[in-house]
Formats: structure tokens, sequence, C-alpha cells
């Protein structure tokens, strides 16, 4: 009875620690079963937050750099192109006389370099170019052009590029010998083209104190940005 009562015991002892290693195991599998579901759903996780924070952010990083660098890109284009309209003719055509504003003054009447200064502004909305000499006809317009300025200063075929209410200047030097000369106080003057021809006809009448001028030569000087004579 007592070998049986001590089989019993032990089988019931071993019987229970079986169970509680059963148990123990089957904790320790929920246990890795609970871990796997948070770490499955940590990984679901952290893709989610990579797109969101992560990878989001950084999209949204670059592409609000990429915008002000894009910006700035622009704004620094519309500013060399400004810039780079202001000193080339990109763009620009001639100058047509009813878009400029065509004034001359009498400067250094009876005296030593008694010349009309030219004065061409542009009055458009758009930029536009003048080159060479202006044509310029003294008193009557059916008497000759005056000739190029044989001490002029080379350059005369490059473009002057005026933007809207820009300036151009030139001049005609009068020089008065002996009795033979002529007496007006307005002239006719024409733009010329790239290929030398002349542009419409503008009869302009001289400003100042002294309108009336005389001569028995003229010439003339290329357009110009200064002011020719300006002492």
């Amino acid at each position: 009875m007592r070998t049986s009562r001590i089989r019993t015991a032990t089988l019931a002892a071993v019987t229970a620690a079986l169970a509680l290693g059963l148990t123990a195991c089957g904790g320790a599998d929920g246990g890795s079963k609970a871990a796997g579901g948070d770490s499955a759903a940590g990984s679901a996780q952290s893709p989610s937050a990579s797109n969101g924070d992560g990878k989001g952010g950084s999209q949204q990083a670059n592409s609000g750099g990429a915008t002000k660098e894009g910006a700035r890109s622009t704004t620094a284009s519309g500013g060399t192109g400004e810039a780079s309209g202001k000193g080339t003719t990109a763009g620009a055509q001639q100058c047509r006389g009813d878009e400029m504003l065509l004034t001359a003054v009498h400067r250094f009447a009876g005296q030593q370099g008694d010349h009309l200064l030219v004065t061409a502004s542009n009055k458009g909305t758009k930029p536009c170019w003048v080159t060479s000499y202006p044509t310029v006809k003294l008193g009557d317009v059916d008497s000759a052009a005056l000739p190029h300025s044989k001490k002029d200063n080379p350059g005369g075929d490059k473009h002057i590029t005026l933007q809207p209410g820009g300036t151009a200047y030139s001049a005609v030097n009068l020089f008065d010998y002996g009795s033979k000369n002529h007496t007006a106080q307005s002239f006719a003057l024409a733009l010329r083209g790239a290929d030398g021809q002349d542009g419409p006809s503008y009869s302009v009448d001289l400003k100042g104190e002294k309108p009336q001028f005389s001569w028995s030569e003229a010439d003339v000087l290329n357009w110009s940005t200064k002011k020719p004579y300006n002492f």
C-alpha cells in the first residue's frame, strides 16, 4: 500500500511538473506571439511613421527647399534678364520717330563750339535702339543731309538700347565762315536703320533763349548716351 501510494504520489508529482512545464512553454509561446504581434505592429507603424514623419517630412523639406530655391532662381533669372535687357538689344526693335520725343537746344551761340544739342527720348512702353547718327537737314527740308563728322569717335555702327524713358544724344556742329551762311530755327531729323536707310523725317523746333542759328558748313555726331561737349 505504501509502495502504491508512493508511486501514485510520484506520478502525480511528475504529472504536475509536466503540466507546469507545458504551461510554462505555452506561456512562452504566447509571450512570443504577443511579442511578435507587437513587433509586427511596430513594423507596420514604422513605415507609416517613416512615411508620415520621416520620409514625408523629408519630402516636405526637400519640396519646400526646392520651391524656395526655385523661387530664388526665378527671381534671379528675372533680375538677370532685366539687367541683361538694359545692356543688350535682345527683344528690342528699332526706335520709331513717332514714339520718340525729339528736341534740340542751341548751345554756345556765336561762340567757339557753336552747336545744336539733339536729344531723343524713348516715350514708348518697350525698349528700342538707335544706331549711327541721325540724318539732319537744316532749314529747308529739301536741302542736302549733313555729313557725319570726321572728328567723331568710332563705333557708330553699335546699337544703343533705350529703355522706356531712356535718352540718347547727338549734336550738329555749326561752322560760320564768311558771308555765305544760312539761318534757320528748325531742322528735319530722321532715324537711320541698321542698313543705313533713313526712316520718316520729323521737324524739330529749337528750344532755349536763342533758337535761331547760322551756318555755312555743318556736320553731325553719332548717337551717344552722354552729352557731347558737356563743358
